[in-house]
């Protein structure tokens, strides 16, 4: 699932994203820390792998996401 990120906070290495309908959606250190980024901006395109209504995965829409 593709998003755009709204906010990011690299102390928490947490924040939420904005799907293409609009909706926002948090997600956590845990999402943040499965993947390979450092940083992300707000902007920034990204794909999600989700467990329900919880984001798992994130990374930027440019890599492959796992499974």
């Amino acid at each position: 699932m593709q998003a755009t990120v709204r906010n990011f906070d690299p102390a928490t290495r947490s924040g939420s994203v904005f799907l293409d309908d609009g909706t926002e959606i948090p997600f956590g250190a845990a999402a943040f820390d499965a993947g390979p980024l450092r940083l992300l901006r707000s902007g920034q395109r990204v794909n999600l792998v989700m467990d329900g209504d919880d984001v798992t995965y994130v990374t930027l829409s440019t890599f492959p996401v796992p499974g």
